[in-house]
């Protein structure tokens, strides 16, 4: 994964994967936006309590500075396993609904989903005929979220690769009993992606659980995964590190 830079102090993250050239991507950081503490500076989300019309601003520059063919299908996300197919007939409605991904086969078409520690999932067909982007927080991905969203793309497993975007890492994720359980309880082989602590709890490695599911559907290419946002404050928001806080963007489209 690389830093791009056009010259300013908005920074996104370019994943490192093997994608066809008409398949662009990008993940944000959190500077280089006009938002106030504690959304500082570079928030996309409009539902986290930031003033709209800095939202606005830092989803402008965030277009120009992408040098996008057009605005991002900013989907309400919900924690579920609905997707969004945005070259659905009436497709402004589909890009405003409720969500946890996104998809399209068509050039000039954005997806894009929204995390501050829950992981975001990128995916692209080899020949560039498809791309999606999927919000993965735990209880989507326990429920089928990345499952649900590959059965819409309808492409062979073996033609499909992922990215793995900044997610809370295994040393900070500290879940409940209720969160292993649903995983191992579909899958006794998750039982490895949680480590048990001195406090009774787990601490899970929620990007473990991604790959493991990706692999069980037949993709074999998943590149990503190795940044924390929990333990990295200048670049990335988090919400179980501070709670109120803004919202980075995972971007996918064709040219």
């Amino acid at each position: 994964m690389s830093i791009a830079s056009a010259g300013t102090t908005l920074e996104t993250l370019v994943p490192d994967w093997p994608a066809p050239p008409s398949v662009h991507a990008a993940f944000t950081l959190r500077s280089g936006g006009v938002s106030l503490a504690p959304f500082d500076s570079l928030n996309v989300g409009l539902h986290v309590g930031d003033a709209p019309d800095a939202v606005s601003e830092n989803r402008r520059r965030l277009r120009a500075q992408l040098r996008l063919p057009a605005d991002p299908a900013w989907v309400e996300q919900v924690h579920g396993t609905e997707v969004a197919d945005l070259d659905a007939p009436g497709r402004a409605a589909a890009a405003s609904a409720a969500a946890d991904a996104v998809f399209t086969r068509h050039p000039r078409r954005v997806c894009v989903v929204q995390v501050a520690d829950c992981l975001p999932v990128l995916l692209a067909a080899r020949d560039g005929s498809c791309v999606a982007a999927v919000h993965a927080g735990w209880r989507g991905l326990a429920a089928g979220v990345l499952e649900a969203t590959l059965g819409r793309l309808a492409a062979r497993p073996a033609q499909l690769m992922a990215w793995l975007g900044p997610a809370i890492g295994p040393r900070h994720f500290e879940v409940g009993r209720e969160v292993r359980e649903a995983f191992v309880s579909g899958d006794p082989g998750a039982e490895g992606a949680f480590t048990a602590n001195p406090r009774g709890r787990w601490q899970c490695d929620l990007p473990a659980l991604a790959r493991r599911r990706l692999g069980a559907a037949g993709i074999t290419s998943v590149c990503g995964g190795g940044w924390c946002t929990y333990a990295d404050p200048a670049r990335f928001f988090s919400y179980r590190r501070d709670g109120q806080c803004g919202r980075m963007a995972a971007l996918i489209w064709l040219e």
